[in-house]
């Protein structure tokens, strides 16, 4: 029913104009609207809405991701941009930051939006 549907992505702000600084001016991200409910960016083609509200307790899991072919790279551009790596001391994580899954298909790597989102960059094995 939905497989040609295009997905739309959410997110939540209490800090709107730091959200738009860090999905606009960090991550890259083209910002289509800005309305007085939502930040709409273009995230490669899926529209990625970040609500604004009041009040919010960011989630201790992934809000959202996204699928890249170079994590390492990816990780350093970040960096360059002050964003830190998420280090949890359950998962063995690279100097980096990145943890590899046991079985060797992904590379995930964790970081955090202005209000606390869980974001996460994932390359997968080819």
């Amino acid at each position: 029913m939905l497989t040609s549907s295009p997905v739309i992505a959410f997110s939540v702000t209490r800090n709107p104009d730091a959200a738009l600084a860090f999905y606009r001016d960090v991550l890259g991200l083209t910002l289509t609207e800005d309305s007085p409910y939502a930040l709409v960016f273009d995230a490669n083609g899926t529209m990625l809405r970040v609500q604004k509200v009041g009040e919010y307790t960011p989630h201790p899991f992934t809000q959202v991701g996204w699928r890249v072919s170079d994590i390492a790279a990816t990780a350093a551009a970040l960096a360059s941009r002050g964003v830190a790596l998420e280090r949890y001391p359950f998962l063995d994580q690279d100097g980096v930051g990145v943890w590899a899954s046991p079985d060797g298909v992904a590379k995930v790597a964790w970081f955090k939006d202005p209000d606390g989102n869980l974001i996460s960059l994932t390359e997968w094995a080819e």
